[in-house]
């Protein structure tokens, strides 16, 4: 397989670190950069730029990539969201960068009260919160899997599961806080939904939010099972929510205190 180009210097180290995993996933696959222009909705052309660090990779290219490589995206999407924070907004692309290239002169702008803020920078004001989180997890995440067999050496097969949700494995929690919310280094939710039947990275930060708090469910397997939902149950009473063990917005709030 062809070497990979250095990556730009100015690049920030959240953005280099995703994308050393995402190259890493891209080998591991098989897939050449035109085959992933054929199976997603970006070019191979596309593809080269994000991966040699050109063009910041969006986060839907992201879930693509993920999906064709058949790896669970979740903690890639964590490590993209930390190198968009940490780097600021991706520059605009397309018609979006032709019209921000078009200089504006006063006929052009009426005078009136100021616009309402779009709706993708309402949104970013309102995830502000989380932000500090999202760095945490990502910290620990770094410390841990890019460590570990994800960027190390010639790691085989095994270097998908680092990224993916495995059944019948026992987790191990990361304990921490950032401006007051509680993390375990899995997921940031604070809106999904989970009861019987659910899997997957947000229950493992469930189990371990609620081993955290004393309300421990045996192991931490990501499987939400009777013994996580008589554990759910138990934390919902004590903190006078509705008891029907099912995590969700309400519950949530309480883990992350």
């Amino acid at each position: 397989m062809p070497r990979w180009k250095e990556l730009p210097a100015q690049l920030g180290e959240q953005e280099r670190q995703l994308l050393v995993q995402l190259r890493r996933m891209k080998d591991h696959s098989g897939l050449s950069l035109a085959s992933l222009g054929a199976k997603t909705s970006y070019s191979g052309s596309s593809w080269e730029r994000y991966l040699n660090g050109k063009k910041p990779v969006p986060r839907a290219a992201v879930e693509e990539l993920a999906q064709v490589c058949g790896t669970d995206p979740t903690r890639l999407l964590v490590l993209h969201e930390v190198a968009r924070a940490a780097d600021g907004p991706a520059e605009p692309v397309g018609s979006e960068a032709e019209a921000a290239a078009q200089p504006v002169t006063r006929a052009s702008a009426p005078p009136g009260p100021p616009a309402e803020a779009p709706p993708a920078a309402r949104t970013v004001r309102l995830r502000s919160a989380l932000t500090a989180l999202v760095l945490a997890v990502a910290a620990a995440f770094a410390g841990g899997l890019l460590a570990g067999q994800a960027v190390s050496g010639d790691e085989g097969d095994e270097g998908r599961g680092a990224f993916a949700y495995a059944r019948e494995r026992t987790y191990t929690c990361e304990n921490g806080r950032a401006d007051g919310v509680r993390y375990a280094g899995y997921a940031t939710t604070a809106t999904a939904i989970l009861d019987r039947g659910s899997s997957g990275w947000e229950v493992v930060e469930a189990q371990c939010l609620l081993k955290a708090h004393g309300f421990g469910a045996g192991r931490i397997d990501g499987a939400y099972g009777d013994g996580t939902k008589a554990a759910v149950k138990r934390f919902q009473r004590a903190r006078d929510l509705v008891a029907d063990g099912i995590v969700g917005p309400d519950t949530w709030g309480a883990l992350r205190t």
